[in-house]
């Protein structure tokens, strides 16, 4: 198998070239400058929401976050009402279930998930209405996408202490999903603004940043201020803290790191988990 070392660096410009295209971001002012029924609250219960949709469907995480994608992009342009707004999730999980999985769930499971909410025939026309849209272009890279690349090119050779840093950074990268003032930030900076919080929960006395990190992801921490004390508060509970799916999902599955570790056992908002 031929390696693809050197393909490495187009591969990651060519994704960096992609993230920042207009048409495959969202506006980070939209729920202001367009809707005018729903607020970034009633976005965060529904990706919360998608959350629990995606585990009961055994669904990939990638496609959680390809729908979130989604989601906000098309919320940038396209004047949603509150009662349509589970509609635009339960659509746009379905077109990235599409693009992302092998096995697509069928549409009734979409349509029932809403508790009746929404017929089949409404679901195929939102997702019609989501494809006109994004003009087919169902591939961007994703917080997903740069969270791989990212954790890949600084892992260690520790494994026990590589999972705790890859859990520990999908866990707050999900988090970041909540938060409409996250998308503001590039895919890319907010894996590497949850790369810096990780490695600082985990080992709080050692600097979490360096030349090969910054080289690696192109970011250096002043860089990634903002976007890091975004993410640090959402870890802390500062907001959407009403919001369990998350938390629970990586309680419930033990997948967590050492909770008296540093930040992690202090503030994290990982729960210890409980005997079921």
């Amino acid at each position: 198998q031929a390696s693809v070392g050197p393909y490495v660096a187009d591969i990651d410009g060519y994704l960096r070239s992609l993230e920042v295209e207009q048409l495959r971001r969202p506006r980070d002012d939209y729920m202001v400058a367009m809707q005018k029924d729903i607020s970034a609250t009633m976005r965060g219960i529904l990706v919360d929401w998608l959350v629990d949709v995606v585990d009961e469907f055994n669904l990939l995480v990638d496609t959680l976050y390809l729908a979130v994608s989604y989601i906000d992009r098309f919320l940038t342009a396209s004047v949603i009402t509150r009662d349509r707004l589970q509609l635009l999730g339960v659509a746009s999980l379905f077109v990235a279930a599409k693009y992302e999985e092998i096995h697509v769930p069928k549409l009734d499971k979409f349509s029932d998930i809403t508790d009746g909410t929404y017929t089949n025939q409404q679901v195929v026309k939102m997702e019609a209405d989501i494809l006109k849209y994004l003009n087919f272009q169902m591939g961007s890279p994703t917080i997903r996408t740069f969270l791989l690349r990212f954790l890949i090119s600084c892992r260690g050779g520790n494994c026990a202490s590589a999972k705790r840093l890859e859990l520990m950074c999908c866990y707050l990268a999900e988090l970041s999903l909540l938060d409409y003032d996250c998308i503001r930030f590039l895919p890319s900076a907010i894996v590497a603004a949850c790369l810096f919080l990780a490695r600082f929960t985990i080992s709080p006395k050692i600097r979490p940043w360096n030349l090969t990190l910054q080289e690696k992801t192109g970011y250096k921490v002043s860089d990634l201020s903002s976007c890091i004390l975004r993410i640090h508060d959402l870890q802390l509970g500062r907001h959407y803290s009403n919001l369990k799916a998350i938390r629970s999902k990586y309680s419930e599955r033990k997948v967590r790191v050492r909770v008296d570790d540093g930040l992690a056992g202090r503030n994290s908002g990982i729960s210890p988990q409980r005997p079921r």
